[in-house]
């Protein structure tokens, strides 16, 4: 069975799919550095309340093989809010579109053409959705995919 989805069309996103048994449910959480009684800091991911240009974001997406059969070639989607910026440490192999997903590809061979007609590499900031492609999910198998973004 093949099945191609958007998982978040919205910031928490909860569906079964046409791909049969596999159900989704997506999440954002903010990364914030705490400090403890003894003045340790470190990092946690938290549910963001007030978040202002320049925070970090992790949107992660968790999936799960309810049904009976392996899904194979199962496509994930995710669109980049536009308020968000893939942040510059996300995963190199990472499958981006920068143009709403109709081409996909790294992004290390993505171009962005201006309107004078120059060339330039794409960034992250022109990174408009991130997709992965499962080859294989089995039954009761489940497993969490995530890619950090910055607010603009």
């Amino acid at each position: 069975m093949t099945a191609a989805v958007s998982a978040q069309d919205d910031a928490l996103a909860e569906a079964p799919t046409a791909g049969g048994g596999v159900q989704l449910s997506g999440d954002v959480l903010a990364v914030k550095t705490v400090v403890d009684e003894e003045g340790v800091e470190r990092i946690e991911r938290v549910k963001p309340d007030l978040i202002v240009p320049g925070d970090r974001l992790i949107f992660g997406t968790d999936y799960a093989n309810n049904g009976d059969q392996p899904v194979t070639n199962f496509v994930v989607t995710n669109p980049l809010p536009a308020a968000v910026r893939l942040a510059p440490d996300a995963d190199a192999d990472l499958v981006v579109s920068i143009d709403g997903a109709t081409n996909w590809g790294m992004l290390s061979s993505r171009t962005v053409t201006a309107e004078d007609g120059s060339v330039r590499p794409a960034t992250h900031a022109d990174v408009t959705h991130v997709r992965w492609t499962l080859a294989s999910i089995a039954p009761g198998e489940s497993g969490r995919l995530e890619y950090p973004a910055i607010i603009r």
